[in-house]
């Protein structure tokens, strides 16, 4: 396939007509596609009505500790909720705190609390005149509402296929104590897909920051998430990389089941040092006297330990995976030799990130809308929803059932090319090429 850059302009308006028809065709179906979020199936959801089965009227609730699930208590979360959580989390139980059903409420509280209390006894970040946080881009657009939300300026570090630029992350954290943490999402990254190396993670335990209360935001949401039985991302366990490097407390672990079993009805979980967790603590019996125990049984039952749990996810694959190949192959077909777009191919997650031409992404997301195809918004993967070359844009294919998921795209290939043709034709034109 001829890159459209080497066309001339009557090949590339003749072209253009073609595909305006296609185009026209689309809008007349009256499509009503999102790809929006990366929200689970149907399909996915339903492999987790038996856990609604698992405990009833009848069922004795008590630990073997002998803690009644019914009652109050039990701050941190139940013995048997952190064992299975802490081998999801490759983490021992006694370094895990169970919370609610959100990691994104986990991560805001501990962004909340470092802002109104400090940690570990330092200047809570309120009193500071600047604060600031790292952000790996293109990333996860909720991370970057929270830090956002409580005025904390935000810094763009470059992603690359083996994590961020830890040249730039190391240099910045050595010089700059008003940086005081950084969003990592370390496998099968939001949205690229990709997982960060081994050299990576040992760079990121081997920090050596400024700011004494500069932490790590590790969200391995995506830890036992794989398309693929055997060809896997693996990553190094960061808690136990810091605590070799003489950095024990440099890290916030976070993790929940929501993509596992029930998004609105999970368990979620930090997992850190001993320092760090008393420090938690300490707010935390403010703040709630316990979380849903029966919810934490509800799970340990239903899943036996980790080995019931990755053989859940295997079944969450096997309805995955047709829908990234399908992606892929649309993509590849419709796409590749074109020289207007390049795509992750990832082996994990739940999202594959797109980059066209720089100047275009927003315009081929407007394109798509128009036809009935709703993407997550250009610019959504950048802090303060900026991004600098307009070319970003995260596919989530895993809501749409699979027949739809191949029109929508279709539908999104043909407005990456008719977008691109107007920005060459645009361009050749403020050249004097026109």
């Amino acid at each position: 396939m001829q890159p459209y850059i080497e066309m001339n302009n009557e090949e590339l308006l003749a072209l253009k007509k073609q595909l305006s028809m296609r185009y026209k065709d689309f809008q007349n179906k009256d499509l009503k596609l999102d790809m929006s979020r990366g929200k689970p199936s149907v399909e996915q959801l339903d492999l987790s009505m038996g856990m609604m089965d698992v405990l009833s009227s009848g069922d004795d609730l008590t630990c073997e500790d002998g803690t009644d699930c019914r009652n109050y208590g039990v701050l941190t979360g139940i013995k048997e909720a952190k064992e299975l959580i802490g081998d999801m989390m490759e983490v021992a139980p006694d370094n895990i705190i169970i919370y609610g059903n959100s990691s994104l409420n986990v991560m805001f509280d501990t962004v909340s609390r470092s802002v109104t209390n400090g940690v570990m006894g330092c200047t809570p970040w309120c009193k500071l005149d600047k604060v600031k946080f790292l952000c790996p881009v293109p990333g996860y657009d909720r991370h970057f509402a929270i830090t956002d939300y409580f005025g904390i300026e935000m810094i763009n570090i470059p992603m690359n296929e083996d994590g961020p630029d830890m040249d730039m992350i190391e240099k910045l954290v050595a010089q700059d104590d008003s940086i005081k943490g950084i969003w990592c999402v370390p496998k099968y990254s939001n949205p690229t897909g990709n997982s960060y190396s081994d050299i990576t993670v040992r760079r990121f335990a081997r920090l050596k920051p400024a700011a004494p209360d500069f932490r790590i935001y590790w969200d391995n949401a995506y830890g036992i998430h794989h398309l693929y039985d055997q060809d896997q991302d693996h990553l190094i366990e960061i808690l136990a990389e810091c605590k070799r490097a003489g950095n024990p407390d440099l890290v916030y672990k976070f993790s929940s089941t929501s993509k596992i079993s029930f998004p609105g009805s999970g368990i979620a979980a930090i997992a850190t040092s001993r320092n760090n967790l008393e420090d938690i603590e300490q707010q935390l019996r403010f703040q709630t006297i316990g979380h849903d125990k029966v919810n934490q049984l509800r799970h340990v039952r239903y899943f036996g330990g980790i080995h019931g749990m990755v053989e859940h996810m295997r079944r969450h694959a096997d309805i995955m995976r047709p829908k990234f190949e399908a992606v892929i192959n649309t993509l590849e077909r419709e796409l590749a030799g074109l020289g207007i777009g390049s795509w992750t191919k990832p082996k994990g997650g739940y999202f594959i990130s797109f980059d066209s031409m720089d100047g275009c992404a927003k315009d081929i997301v407007a394109k798509c809308k128009k036809a009935g195809l709703v993407m997550t918004g250009a610019g959504a993967t950048y802090p303060y929803g900026k991004d600098p070359h307009n070319s970003n844009i995260r596919i989530a294919p895993s809501y749409p059932p699979l027949e739809d998921l191949v029109m929508a795209m279709e539908l999104f290939a043909l407005c990456v090319k008719i977008v691109s043709i107007d920005h060459i034709l645009a361009d050749k034109k403020a050249k004097g090429e026109g």
